[in-house]
């Protein structure tokens, strides 16, 4: 794949980013200490995380590897202003993922070289589960982007084989929910009832 066309995920990754952006921007100070759904994170923690993954992805897309780019994102990259720390980090990614002009280009990551393509379908993974468990831990509504929901339901459908994934989602939780928000963060190892 090259030239004009791109994995779905990629495609979907600036309109999931812009709508955590625009999640962030409504998180009451006095919130981001509560609990979230993810099991010892609070909302601070999950959004240094994916803040941190997307300072992560330009260095990677433009070809270091994991080794190179080392410890730089350790830690906390939130600093005093969370939403200015995001916003830089979601900019960058979301311009490097619109760089790339193959999908089938071998990226680095933790657990060896993965295609692009596979690379943005964890990304946006990422990008519209852990909008739910802001906003679930924040106490405020949000707007996933339902094509990245459907989108992401398929990758986890193929990916997790029921059991969840070791060190990232926990084992699928169940749930008789129609609605694809649910199925996707239930399949996650995500209770949809959870609120904080």
């Amino acid at each position: 794949m090259t030239g004009e066309t791109m994995s779905d995920a990629r495609e979907l990754i600036p309109a999931a980013a812009a709508a955590v952006t625009d999640l962030v921007e409504r998180i009451p100070a006095d919130a981001w200490d509560r609990q979230s759904p993810c099991e010892d994170w609070t909302v601070r923690d999950v959004l240094n995380h994916l803040t941190g993954e997307h300072l992560w992805a330009p260095r990677l897309l433009g070809g270091e590897t994991v080794e190179q780019v080392g410890d730089a994102f350790d830690g906390d990259v939130l600093g005093d202003d969370p939403v200015a720390a995001w916003r830089s980090a979601q900019t960058s990614s979301v311009l490097a993922f619109g760089a790339v002009t193959d999908d089938d280009q071998q990226v680095s990551v933790s657990s060896g070289s993965i295609p692009v393509r596979e690379y943005a379908s964890q990304m946006l993974v990422d990008l519209t589960v852990h909008a739910w468990d802001l906003a679930r831990g924040a106490g405020v509504p949000v707007s996933l982007v339902p094509e990245a929901v459907d989108e992401c339901l398929g990758y986890a459908n193929r990916t997790t084989s029921g059991g969840g994934v070791e060190g990232i989602f926990g084992a699928p939780v169940s749930t008789d929910s129609r609605d694809r928000t649910d199925q996707l963060v239930a399949l996650l190892g995500r209770d949809p009832a959870w609120r904080g």
